[in-house]
């Protein structure tokens, strides 16, 4: 969030005054921002060898030795413009992963069972 916007998120409790100095998720247009940035940041590599939608982030490569090299690039990329990521919701090097509530394999997308089971 820039410097000057900070004062536009200020809200008071009984403890005193803040603002936010990153923009939450919870503020209007957060979601549809981030996503605007997160496209500007990874543009050369979407959907080649990187699909992102809003807070979700999926490197995707054809061999072993590439997928490094794309890993390489996104964690570049990343610290370039001070993005983190949370460890507990990584995974690396899989063969198949749940995305957006479906399970992406190398053959193709499935529907995730689970919601199968549910319906």
């Amino acid at each position: 969030m820039a410097p000057r916007d900070e004062e536009l998120t200020t809200f008071c409790t009984p403890k005193g005054i803040y603002y936010y100095k990153v923009m939450p998720f919870g503020l209007k247009n957060a979601s549809t921002t981030y996503q605007r940035a997160m496209q500007k940041i990874f543009d050369d590599m979407l959907h080649k060898n990187v699909e992102c939608f809003v807070d979700d982030l999926v490197v995707k490569s054809r061999k072993r030795e590439d997928h490094l090299r794309d890993l390489c690039m996104v964690f570049d990329r990343l610290r370039r413009y001070q993005l983190k990521m949370n460890p507990l919701k990584c995974a690396f090097g899989v063969t198949s992963g749940k995305f957006l509530g479906f399970i992406v394999r190398h053959r193709g997308i499935e529907v995730d069972q689970t919601k199968l089971t549910a319906i």
